[in-house]
């Protein structure tokens, strides 16, 4: 068993910090122990009285296993009791109704929290694990939350991802914890004043000084941390590897990207808008896309043969593949019959670990969050990429975290001269962004 001694400086610093500054947040690289870290605070908050019931918002699979059993492996925590309030309506209540230190709630289960409890609010520390979740201030789930978060004297928020799409992702975020005292009262005045909206009103550039005005104003309730400067992390290793379509598949894709409508077997691919004929595009780069009756169209086996192949040259390896469709999924398991899907089941995490799993198929937003998978193995293919930045950087951190003993490798299959390359660069522009930040306020 752990004790309280075993902990980082740093983490007993962050512990500190919450306990003093009451309303901040946590931007924790992944694998810093952002969790031993609250439920210390935690810890010390009702050890001297100032808090009574926490309440940790966090992913549904974080939810049921994460909080309660981190605090099982540390001496200095093992005594806090939890509440796990997931699942169907009568579970959640029977969840509510347990006298508990913590309360665990899955991000989806957060509007029907507050419209439960309405004014009469019971929780003094409200934690929010991987607060880029609340980016939408047009969410229900930011919507409900906004109405009870003074409510509670103690506020933390927790990411490794504060701005995965840029610094338009933080005004929610900041707004819970200060009611727009930072950035503005609403998003209409964030925007106004840091950033210049292009003549349609539908995309804003950061204004020349936004990004210094920004980091100025959260610097003082921020604390960050990166891996690099606590932890010796196994070296990681980027790869892409291009797949090359055929003269006459590419002919199609190419129209599909054109016209927004291709005709196969009799089966017409159509695309109603940009964003659905991205969609469209990513599902083509792939190997299969939905018709009309979402009936699935099988139009190449390039990726899956490249897949196939560098297979084929790791046999001795255990392999983490990333897919972005359930089309994906079902060709995956047709053509690796002996692959395992991640599912609910804490049982596969753990034979994945032992080693007993060769592949292993998992969508990000399934495990993108809070699973210690490191064990198992140190490659990880991306069969299907997506946009998502924060999706993109926590599913290859449950391989690329402490205790990985490998050099890890993060291969991504990329069609040659289609939509995959424009995600790739993407999810790089979006990185920079989001490292710019981190890096000025660490510096504060």
């Amino acid at each position: 068993m752990l004790s309280r001694t075993n902990m980082h400086k740093y983490q007993t610093d962050d512990a500190q910090f919450i306990v003093d500054k009451k309303r901040c947040a946590l931007w924790l690289d992944m694998g810093l122990g952002k969790t031993v870290t609250t439920l210390t605070a935690i810890v010390d908050l009702i050890d001297s009285f100032a808090i009574n019931r926490a309440l940790v918002i966090a992913p549904l699979r974080v939810a049921n296993s994460v909080w309660h059993n981190e605090a099982a492996e540390w001496s200095h925590l093992n005594h806090l009791s939890f509440a796990i309030c997931t699942g169907p309506q009568n579970n959640r209540i029977d969840a509510l109704n347990k006298k508990a230190d913590v309360t665990v709630v899955n991000r989806e289960n957060v509007e029907w929290l507050v419209n439960h409890y309405g004014k009469k609010w019971p929780f003094d520390c409200v934690v929010i694990d991987e607060s880029d979740s609340f980016k939408n201030p047009s969410s229900k789930r930011f919507k409900a939350l906004r109405k009870v978060a003074n409510l509670s004297e103690y506020f933390v928020e927790l990411t490794g991802t504060p701005s995965p799409n840029g610094l338009l992702d933080l005004w929610s975020q900041v707004y819970l914890l200060d009611t727009g005292a930072r950035l503005g009262r609403s998003m209409t005045v964030y925007k106004s004043k840091h950033f210049t909206a292009d003549y349609m009103g539908f995309s804003f550039t950061p204004k020349a000084d936004a990004k210094t005005d920004i980091e100025n104003a959260l610097k003082d309730i921020v604390s960050v941390r990166t891996a690099t400067d606590h932890i010796d992390l196994p070296e990681r290793i980027d790869i892409v590897s291009k797949v090359q379509l055929s003269a006459p598949v590419m002919k199609q894709y190419k129209q599909l990207e054109k016209e927004f409508l291709l005709t196969i077997e009799q089966s017409d691919i159509e695309a109603l808008s940009a964003a659905a004929l991205a969609n469209k595009c990513l599902q083509f780069c792939n190997g299969a896309v939905y018709d009309e009756n979402k009936n699935v169209i099988d139009v190449h086996g390039a990726k899956i043969d490249a897949l196939a192949d560098m297979l084929e040259s790791h046999q001795n390896e255990n392999v983490l593949i990333a897919y972005n469709f359930k089309s994906d999924l079902a060709r995956l398991k047709a053509r690796f019959p002996d692959a395992l899907e991640l599912d609910k089941n804490p049982k596969t995490i753990e034979r994945w670990n032992d080693g007993k799993i060769k592949m292993l198929l998992a969508h990000p937003s399934s495990a993108g969050h809070g699973l210690n998978i490191q064990k198992g193995g140190a490659l990880c293919i991306w069969f299907g990429l997506n946009w998502s930045l924060g999706l993109y950087q926590q599913f290859n951190a449950r391989l690329h975290r402490q205790g990985q003993k490998q050099t890890v490798r993060i291969v991504h299959l990329v069609v040659d001269g289609c939509i995959d390359e424009k995600v790739m660069l993407a999810i790089k522009n979006k990185a920079k962004t989001q490292s710019d930040l981190i890096a000025a306020l660490k510096k504060a």
